[in-house]
């Protein structure tokens, strides 16, 4: 998957043994470098955070490779998953990244119009709901999430009994 604020995403299988061996570590602390101190803060050394790093860009070269990381990785799931779907129809940014960070939205999005994707820079830094240029052949919306109402909601689904939800 994507690299992720301390998450490493996606990794050969190989690199996990070699990492086990270089560092001399056991399962459980290669399993924790992984999950808690790869991604954006592996790279960066400074933040697992996208907010902490994008104003550091231009000075930081570790925070500008962990930028560039992400947005490579996105687009190429973008790609991958727009060859599986025989192409796309809508392109939606949400999340903390999705929604406010301009330049990362901008970077994914460079160089895929032979997708239908182009951004119109106005819309897109003034977050928008569709920050697509007019008439494309994929509109691309920014839509807020609330990440923490959908689990809420899902877990009191869960904890409902089966007779009750259909009320």
């Amino acid at each position: 998957g994507l690299v992720m604020g301390s998450r490493c995403g996606d990794l050969d299988p190989g690199v996990i043994h070699y990492i086990m061996q270089h560092e001399n570590i056991n399962s459980q602390q290669c399993n924790h470098l992984l999950n808690h101190q790869s991604g954006l803060l592996g790279v960066s050394e400074i933040s697992a955070d996208m907010r902490d790093l994008l104003p550091l860009e231009n000075t930081d070269q570790r925070a500008a490779q962990a930028i560039e990381l992400f947005c490579y990785q996105a687009k190429k799931w973008l790609g991958a998953y727009s060859a599986s779907l025989h192409g796309l129809d809508a392109l939606v940014f949400s999340g903390g990244i999705g929604e406010n960070a301009a330049s990362v939205r901008a970077k994914i999005c460079a160089g895929m119009q032979y997708l239908g994707i182009e951004l119109e820079q106005t819309r897109n830094n003034n977050h928008e709901d569709i920050i697509s240029i007019a008439g494309g052949a994929v509109t691309v919306h920014v839509i807020h999430s609330d990440e923490e109402q959908m689990i809420a909601k899902m877990v009191c689904e869960l904890l409902m009994p089966r007779e009750t939800q259909s009320l």
